[in-house]
């Protein structure tokens, strides 16, 4: 009877840690289980060159969402974003790649526009900055092209 309720203690033990390893993963890892919160828009680019799922979408350096897809349309990223529910986008927002760091990851940036048109949820942001290509500015530089 002793041994049982020592087992079953243990047990107990080894699956509540098990479910709080589980839920930390989730929590930390920002991922999304269940389902998605917010809505998406999307933005067309030339090139998202490094630019990866998953990345992270930022008003003025806070995170607003992240990046759900990357596609090709007609020859042109076609960049899907999950927005969280509280921030609105306007219709003329100004949509850039950008590198944190000098070398880091990929991240989008997002420029809040002036207009009093909001984006409906599924639209499209029209005003989009490539990423700079720092291989291209630096073959340009030595090669004396600047």
């Amino acid at each position: 009877m002793k041994r049982l309720t020592m087992e079953t203690l243990v047990g107990l033990f080894v699956v509540v840690g098990i479910m709080s390893l589980a839920w930390l993963s989730i929590r930390l890892g920002k991922l999304e289980v269940i389902s998605e919160r917010g809505y998406t828009v999307l933005a067309e680019f030339d090139s998202v060159a490094g630019l990866k799922n998953g990345a992270v979408v930022e008003i003025a350096g806070v995170e607003v969402g992240r990046v759900k897809a990357i596609g090709l349309e007609k020859f042109r990223a076609v960049v899907a974003m999950n927005i969280d529910p509280g921030v609105a986008l306007q219709d003329d927002a100004i949509v850039s790649i950008r590198t944190k760091g000098l070398i880091g990851e990929k991240y989008v940036r997002i420029t809040p526009g002036g207009s009093d048109k909001l984006i409906q949820p599924g639209g499209k942001l029209r005003d989009t900055e490539d990423p700079i290509d720092l291989e291209h500015l630096i073959s340009n530089y030595i090669f004396g092209k600047l």
